[in-house]
C-alpha cells in the first residue's frame, strides 16, 4: 500500500503555515487544524498564501476556484481532494509515519493498550474491550459526538505481532464503510521509533460520502492524530524514565 507523492505531516504543515503566512502558531505539531484562521491571526491575504504555498509544494495550478475555507484543515482537505481528483494521490489509500523518540517497547505498550486509547487519541471518547484471544482483541471504539451530535461507534478486530513490529486491524462491523483495513508497522531507528499508518478502505455506495472525500478526511485527520500520539508517548516515557 503506497501513494504516489509524500503528504504533510503536521510539523510540516505548520512550518508550511508560518513560512507563508507569518503566523508565527509555535512549536511544531502544536498546530489545531480545527481553529479558524482568525484565531491564528491569519488574514485572508495569508490564508491565498498558505493555499499558493500548497500548490507550490504538491505541484498543482493555481485554482481560483478553489474554496479554502474556514481553517487550516479545511484548506488541506480542499487540496487533497484536488491531488486526488486528478489521480496524484489514491482513493481509498492512505500513508502516514512518524518518528517517535522512545524506546521501542515504550512505544509498543502505550500503542497498543487499546483500553487506554481514549487517553492517547483525540477523536475516540471510549474504547471497550470485547475479547481477547492470544495476540488478538476485538474491542469497540466510540468516537466524540460530531458537529450534528453523532457519536459513531463500531467494532474492529486487531492482531498483534511484536516480533515482527506490526499490527493489522480490521473493522468487523463496518457502519458506512464497505470495508476498512489498518497495518501499523513500528521500525526501530536511532534514537527513536517510526510509527507507520497504512489504511485500505472503500464507502458503501449509500454512505453519505464517498471514498474520495474519505481519503482527504483520513489523510488530514492522521497527521493530527499521529503528532499527538507522539508527543503523549514521549511525555509519558520522559516522566517514567525520570521517575526510574
Amino acid at each position: 500500500m503506497t501513494t504516489t507523492l509524500d503528504v504533510l505531516t503536521l510539523d510540516e504543515y505548520t512550518r508550511l503555515i508560518d513560512s507563508a503566512s507569518g503566523a508565527g502558531i509555535g512549536p511544531a505539531g502544536r498546530l489545531d487544524p480545527t481553529a479558524a484562521f482568525d484565531s491564528l491571526a491569519i488574514d485572508s491575504l495569508g490564508v491565498l498564501g498558505i493555499l499558493s504555498a500548497l500548490e507550490l509544494r504538491f505541484g498543482l495550478e493555481p485554482d481560483v476556484d478553489t474554496q479554502p475555507g474556514r481553517t487550516p484543515g479545511e484548506l488541506l482537505f480542499s487540496v487533497y481532494e484536488r491531488l486526488i481528483a486528478a489521480g496524484r494521490l489514491p482513493s481509498g489509500r492512505t500513508e502516514q509515519a512518524i518518528v517517535i523518540a522512545a524506546p521501542f517497547a515504550e512505544v509498543w505498550e502505550q500503542t497498543n493498550d487499546v483500553a487506554a486509547w481514549p487517553n492517547l487519541f483525540s477523536e475516540y471518547a471510549a474504547a471497550e474491550i470485547l475479547d481477547t484471544d492470544g495476540d488478538t482483541t476485538t474491542f469497540r471504539l466510540t468516537m466524540h459526538p460530531d458537529a450534528n451530535g453523532t457519536a459513531w461507534s463500531w467494532v474492529s478486530r486487531r492482531t498483534a505481532d511484536r516480533a515482527a513490529g506490526t499490527v493489522r486491524a480490521r473493522r468487523v462491523e463496518t457502519g458506512p464503510f464497505a470495508f476498512m483495513d489498518i497495518l501499523w508497522t513500528y521500525t526501530e531507528l536511532d534514537g527513536g521509533v517510526e510509527l507507520r499508518w497504512q489504511q485500505e478502505f472503500a464507502m458503501k455506495p449509500q454512505a453519505p460520502v464517498d471514498t474520495a472525500w474519505m481519503t482527504a478526511n483520513i489523510t488530514v485527520n492522521s497527521a493530527v492524530q499521529l503528532a499527538l500520539i507522539r508527543d503523549r508517548v514521549q511525555e509519558r516515557a520522559g516522566a517514567r524514565a525520570e521517575a526510574s
